[in-house]
């Protein structure tokens, strides 16, 4: 009986253990905070048409810095980026004005943030 009691409590503290806590269970790259998020979005017009080709910059908030990635054919985009605050600023051409951008976002280590949606009106 003493044995099944045992092997139960080592089995609690493993379940205990695989809960998520919002950090990475394991890093290659302990204690590196350089190690990259990901911001993904899609860049659209107000009509619902994917932008492609465009460049969608995340830019650190208070910097001048900018991390960039060119659309795709379904207006789709993802920046690797370092830990910190970013917004979100496309390429636009003569005549056009964002719409709608998902504002300042806080990108942890190892974080995906995706489904960021810019829209634009051309």
């Amino acid at each position: 009986m003493n044995r099944i009691g045992t092997l139960l409590a080592v089995l609690a503290l493993l379940a205990g253990a695989a809960c998520r806590t919002s950090r990475p269970v394991w890093s290659a790259t302990p204690g590196d905070d350089t190690t990259p998020g990901t911001i993904g979005g899609i860049l659209r017009t107000s009509g619902g048409d994917p932008v492609a080709g465009r460049r969608v910059h995340a830019i650190p908030v208070g910097t001048s810095q900018k991390y960039t990635a060119v659309t795709n054919v379904t207006g789709g985009f993802s920046i690797p980026v370092p830990p910190g605050k970013y917004r979100l600023e496309p390429e636009l051409r003569e005549g056009e004005t964002v719409l709608r951008d998902p504002g300042v976002m806080d990108i942890n280590k190892s974080d995906l943030d995706a489904n960021r949606e810019i829209v634009i009106r051309p």
